[in-house]
């Protein structure tokens, strides 16, 4: 079948209506509303909606605190979170199908053919031409849209594997759209490739015009070679794991030539390859002052907790690599706040066990045969992080714990009701936040997400604190370095700079040594507890490194929480006991990706789907 609406939409109006400022903020490079034009020519012939258009090309950029419109896929389908009360993902149910399918893929096609016909036309704008800096400026827009296109189809391979690319200029109706996928390789290749080609048109960062110093704060969040360069880091460090690197237990993932997508030969030169990008990345980022965000405080573990839970609305000018300017941070935050802040909050996006379990304790031991850890005991002295009577399984962890997760008997993270103890969180059965006072408003686990809720939000007065999102962060890129130097260059002491900084901003202490083995554990497990919450890492982390069915990072099966059916009191041992939560489907291997739609499949005949679907 050769049509295609998908592929076939002007899209006009949708893009350029796309924006990411929030009504009510300065206005800025996204910050525009179109003109009622609908013909391609007289767009690209006004300078005005032709940067509309390109603005409107960033509408898919994603919001690490709403990924998906608040559905949770990327979280409560993993070993990090639940909201069950409220949905179920048909991952989480065992029910996902072509027809059921998560993925975004239509949206990103949609976003690739108008960045497409923005490349198209955008060297005709005479309008802009004519301006003093106009040939720079359209060089520029080109090298923003070539690398947004591209990290569409990036987006969309993280979800779905190797893709279907399409032809580099805008299809006609009549056209032929039977394309078959592209390898894994042949997709990574073609996405290098194309962000190559745009960092040669890009600035190296958002600088006012005429410096070479002053950024300029309107274009916060415009693709610039940094966050380029970034991205390349990120796609070379999975390309180098092992769901795509040596994967021979996918090679019935062929398609219907026989073309087998996913190379079953290993191949050690990209760890090389991935540490070297990354390196770059962080060199290149360092160079335009960018730096792990910290606090300073007489008391080194409250630096950390500081440094930790303020990094999300002070450090983003410190850290922050790629900026969203536009976030759903208030969405985010009433979904996580307890019941018992004011105004009353939704207290529902539940945190698991085991990532509790793997928070270590302040002196960066795990909670297991640690002399300090206890469930069957009860903390008297009261501190800034939790109340007189918490369970002691609660007490002496790491400052990351206090910043990211809310758990019975935790000083309230937001502005609290009024009365005693509202400004203490209650998960027990009949506390204020517990499964008694609301029908679905608790978490089955009796743990809520804390991170990125600020200190100062109440829902009513509404109070939000407006900040932008980072997409991608320093850390993130320490980390990524760190793991993919320890697979290329066990030993090399750059693996032991770069982990230990991310944990020492985290309160912890230093790590000395360790074997390739040990690193890589100490690696993964400092992604889990650094990244939690955020932009679906741990969802494709379990996933390229294949280990979805692993004892430790099962993604499927009994999830435990406390006794949120039990508890009277806050140091009721009935509601302190581990509990099975939530029940998933088992983890089969066909969810190691999404699936296309059941209508891309009927239309294009060539595209196979993963085998499961």
């Amino acid at each position: 079948m050769k049509t295609n609406k998908i592929y076939h939409n002007i899209l006009a109006i949708a893009f350029c209506l796309a924006m990411l400022l929030p009504a009510g903020c300065k206005k800025g490079f996204f910050d525009t509303v179109p003109d009622n034009i609908t013909k391609v020519e007289d767009i690209f012939a006004n300078r005005g909606q032709t940067e509309n258009w390109l603005a409107g090309l960033y509408s898919m950029v994603p919001d690490p605190w709403n990924l998906d419109n608040f559905g949770y896929i990327f979280l409560t389908t993993t070993d990090e979170g639940d909201a069950s009360n409220w949905n179920t993902p048909a991952l989480v149910s065992g029910a996902m199908s072509p027809s059921t399918t998560p993925t975004k893929f239509a949206a990103y096609y949609e976003r690739i053919r108008a960045a497409t016909i923005f490349l198209e036309r955008i060297d005709g704008n005479q309008e802009i031409l004519a301006l003093v800096n106009g040939p720079e400026l359209i060089k520029q827009y080109k090298g923003e849209a070539r690398f947004l296109r591209a990290y569409y189809y990036w987006l969309m391979m993280k979800e779905v594997g190797p893709v279907v690319i399409m032809p580099l200029k805008s299809m006609a109706p009549e056209d032929d759209f039977q394309i078959p996928r592209s390898s894994w390789d042949e997709s990574v290749a073609f996405v290098l490739s194309e962000i190559a080609a745009a960092k040669a048109d890009l600035p190296l960062n958002n600088f006012a015009v005429g410096s070479s110093t002053d950024l300029d704060i309107a274009q916060t969040g415009r693709i610039n070679k940094i966050i380029a360069t970034a991205v390349e880091s990120q796609i070379l460090l999975y390309h180098a794991s092992p769901l795509y690197n040596g994967n021979s237990e996918f090679s019935d993932f062929k398609n219907l030539d026989g073309k087998v997508l996913l190379n079953p030969t290993y191949d050690a030169t990209r760890w090389k390859k991935a540490a070297d990008a990354s390196k770059a990345a962080i060199d290149l980022a360092e160079s335009q002052n960018k730096a792990l965000y910290k606090v300073n405080d007489a008391d080194p573990f409250r630096a950390a907790f500081l440094s930790s839970r303020n990094l999300y609305w002070d450090g983003w000018k410190t850290e922050g690599i790629w900026l969203r300017t536009a976030s759903a941070t208030s969405g985010w935050e009433i979904r996580i706040a307890p019941r018992s802040t004011q105004g009353t909050a939704y207290n529902g996006i539940g945190v698991v066990q085991s990532l509790v379990d793997d928070f270590r304790m302040s002196d960066g031991m795990a909670i297991t045969g640690h002399p300090d850890y206890n469930e069957n005991t009860y903390n008297k002295p009261a501190t800034p992080y939790y109340v007189a009577g918490t369970n002691t399984m609660y007490t002496n962890r790491e400052a990351r714990f206090y910043a990211d997760i809310t758990f019975n008997g935790s000083v309230s993270p937001a502005v609290a009701k009024t009365g005693t103890n509202n400004s203490r969180v209650e998960f027990f059965n009949t506390g204020t936040s517990g499964k008694a006072g609301a029908p679905r408003d608790w978490p089955k686990t009796g743990y809520v997400v804390r991170k990125n809720l600020h200190p100062t939000y109440s829902v009513s007065p509404a109070v939000n604190v407006t900040r932008p999102a980072m997409v991608i962060r320093l850390a993130e890129l320490y980390l990524n370095y760190a793991e993919a130097l320890n697979e290329a260059e066990p030993g090399n002491a750059d693996v032991l700079k770069y982990l230990n900084a991310v944990r020492n901003r985290g309160g912890l202490p230093s790590l000395n040594s360790g074997s390739q083995d040990d690193l890589r554990k100490e690696i993964r497990l400092e992604r889990r507890i650094e990244l939690c919450f955020e932009m679906g890492n741990r969802y494709f982390d379990v996933r390229r490194w294949k280990i979805a069915d692993k004892p430790g990072s099962n993604q499927g099966g009994a999830f435990y929480g406390m006794n949120m059916d039990a508890g009277t009191s806050l140091s009721d041992p009935a509601y302190h006991k581990r509990t099975a939560a939530i029940n998933r489907a088992q983890w089969q291997r066909r969810y190691y990706f999404m699936p296309y739609g059941q209508n891309e499949a009927d239309r294009n005949k060539v595209m196979v789907q993963f085998p499961g679907y």
